[in-house]
């Protein structure tokens, strides 16, 4: 039995605006998605054509996006824009297509929006604005992340655990964390999705191999801390997530600091994980988020004030070998 009608128009999806961050002077991208009204009321979508033009000019620019597998109802479908010119504001045509024909379009228009940090190749976030500068909640895990500050705290906060204020010791200032009172149980996760960052392209003449240093502070105070991991997500023709970081139990009443290099190839995210532990004064904070061009400063490639030095550990893990190479090779007395 075939279904012969013309597909339904996409539905842009408005409640997340979500541009990609970009650092280069005269260009952003922007994070396109929408969702597929009825898909399954006619034959399946293959692909779509996407138009953009310039607001104000005649002339679309098309290209498809080839869809693989069946589309479901309320799929969110996310595609990037890139090399749009600051500040113009652009107009999006989308349309699905099968193998019977065109469907029904759908327009809307998106708009420049100044990065949440002037300064071009630099990116930080205290959590301090009302988007909580363009992070997001994971729609896959089990409970989310909440902005905070002292001022804010609820009365009946659990005691002997979590920050007393944020990083730099204001009652006003917030912070992330994840609540482990009941009802959550143990193991369940809390996943918080940075923006998108657009990196320079490769360079004709190879790849750049620009290095960043992100470094973030964390609060991990309780007895039934968990665990806190980050991931950095490759953006490609599939999704690769990478361990970057991770550190587990009680660090005590205080703001600890990580520094990591990364070395992204193409755009990236940042993903911040809370495990819950095995009771209630588990609750784990981050703050101060940072992204800068070029790699850190060496003495800072260790977690200041850590128990354990995760960070230490994962940077310096090359070492082990050389270390039993040269007592190897060693005279023996």
């Amino acid at each position: 039995f075939l279904f012969l009608g013309k597909a339904y128009a996409p539905e842009f999806y408005y409640d997340t605006y979500n541009p990609v961050w970009q650092n280069r002077h005269r260009v952003y991208s922007y994070s396109l998605q929408w969702t597929q009204m009825n898909p399954d009321a006619v034959d399946r979508i293959v692909a779509y054509r996407l138009g953009i033009r310039q607001a104000g000019q005649q002339r679309w620019w098309e290209q498809e996006i080839k869809i693989n597998g069946n589309i479901q109802k309320g799929e969110l479908i996310t595609y990037n824009l890139t090399e749009l010119i600051k500040p113009e504001a652009y107009e999006v045509r989308l349309t699905p297509l099968t193998k019977f024909g065109e469907g029904d379009s759908t327009i809307r228009v998106i708009k420049y929006s100044a990065p949440v940090n002037p300064h071009l190749r630099e990116f930080h976030c205290g959590f301090e604005d009302g988007n909580i500068c363009l992070f997001t909640q994971d729609d896959t895990d089990n409970f989310d992340w909440t902005k905070q500050s002292t001022a804010t705290r609820n009365t009946k906060y659990t005691p002997n655990t979590g920050p007393n204020a944020d990083r730099s010791g204001s009652k006003e200032g917030f912070y992330m964390y994840i609540e482990t009172s009941r009802p959550r149980l143990e193991g369940e996760k809390a996943r918080l999705l940075s923006p998108v960052f657009s990196i320079a392209p490769k360079n004709p003449y190879g790849p750049t191999n620009t290095a960043y240093c992100f470094s973030f502070f964390y609060h991990m105070y309780g007895q039934h801390i968990g665990v806190l991991n980050v991931y950095l997500r490759l953006k490609g023709q599939t999704t690769i997530e990478n361990p970057l970081w991770s550190s587990s139990g009680n660090k005590g009443q205080r703001w600890n600091e990580a520094h990591v290099n990364i070395y992204p190839i193409t755009s990236f995210q940042l993903i911040f994980e809370g495990i819950r532990g095995p009771g209630i004064e588990g609750d784990i904070a981050i703050d101060d988020v940072s992204i800068a061009e070029g790699e850190c400063a060496k003495q800072d490639l260790t977690t200041k004030n850590s128990v354990d030095g995760a960070v230490g550990i994962l940077v310096h893990l090359w070492l082990f070998p050389v270390i039993v190479l040269i007592s190897i090779l060693s005279p023996r007395r």
